[in-house]
């Protein structure tokens, strides 16, 4: 029978010096015996794709609130989609390509209903520095497995917390889901808003499109060939310019246009006024939330655990808790 011993063999022998190796892991914070046939990055990624917080990712707003088209992405096929093109630029770098995928997939696991109009809800009305990186975090150390936490390893939980914002991974594998992260979003988003009638293609600077690609697959291809190129045996993970540039400002284009001034932002307010008005429920009426919420209450104070419990609902569930605790039945039901 295999051992670990082997796989991290094959790690040494194969890996690019930079690599995270499984055998320099900081490890668990509860130490457990090692699987015959997983190294430890591997069993954080089966994890992460058995929880309950992962499996809730598909009924989770990406950028458009409970869209009837079904082409539209959702939080989990964003997820998917960071996943796939983490993994690419892993292996073209050879760095740790199961490291990559664990963070990958574990990344937006804290994001709460109806995206970053959720996040935004509880800065407003929990802590004004509540972030999905930190929330993430939280729901693989605290909240699944009963309130007993994945106890995932040191590498995946810090990618896991730094994929976003200006904070940087220990791990090159950390920083590749940053990139990937949003050369994800970046495309998707504008394949929906083009797909939604908010742009068109011809809205995107010329610039752009000329050094970045006109098409979706040929944009991620550049990009991703941009971090390859850039990366390769070094210890850092960068773009070549221009493309690196070209994506930034893309970037900023598309919070300008999508994220901030768009028709996809319009009913934002009714979604997080939703979310704030469940919080102000909960947190006066605590002895209503379920089990594990009510023991988070009593260790962390209510505030965080109404937040807790905020921040796992799926879109569809925040909406039907809302009419049943604040919409009379009868109006419920469309009687007059």
């Amino acid at each position: 029978m295999m051992t670990p011993e082997f796989f991290m063999d094959i790690e040494k022998k194969t890996f690019s010096p930079y690599a995270q190796l499984t055998s320099a892991s900081k490890g668990r914070e509860r130490p457990e015996e090692t699987s015959p046939v997983r190294t430890a990055y591997q069993r954080d990624r089966d994890r992460i794709i058995h929880s309950k917080s992962f499996r809730r990712l598909m009924h989770k707003t990406q950028v458009f609130l409970s869209p009837v088209d079904e082409h539209y992405r959702t939080r989990m096929t964003h997820t998917l989609e960071v996943t796939q093109i983490a993994r690419i630029v892993a292996r073209a770098l050879r760095l740790n390509e199961d490291l990559t995928e664990a963070i990958a997939l574990g990344h937006d696991l804290g994001h709460t209903p109806f995206g970053h109009a959720g996040e935004e809800a509880l800065r407003t009305c929990y802590d004004p520095t509540f972030h999905h990186a930190k929330q993430s975090l939280r729901v693989v150390d605290r909240l699944e497995n009963d309130g007993e936490g994945l106890n995932l390893t040191f590498e995946v939980r810090d990618g896991i917390l730094n994929h976003s914002g200006k904070a940087l991974a220990e791990t090159l594998e950390g920083r590749i889901v940053k990139f990937a992260d949003r050369i994800a979003y970046i495309n998707s988003d504008i394949d929906d808003a083009i797909r939604g009638g908010i742009l068109s293609l011809s809205d995107i600077p010329s610039d752009l499109l000329e050094i970045l690609g006109e098409g979706y697959s040929e944009r991620i291809n550049r990009m991703v060939l941009s971090l390859v190129e850039g990366s390769t045996d070094k210890n850092e993970i960068v773009m070549t310019e221009p493309v690196g540039e070209a994506t930034e400002r893309l970037r900023a284009f598309l919070t300008d246009r999508v994220y901030i001034n768009s028709a996809a932002k319009v009913e934002e307010h009714k979604a997080k006024d939703l979310l704030v008005s469940l919080f102000g429920y909960y947190t006066e009426r605590p002895d209503e939330l379920p089990p594990l919420y009510r023991r988070i209450a009593e260790e962390d104070g209510i505030k965080t655990s109404v937040a807790d419990f905020i921040s796992c609902m799926t879109d569809r569930y925040a909406v039907d808790l809302f009419r049943r605790l604040f919409i009379p039945d009868v109006w419920r039901g469309g009687a007059v």
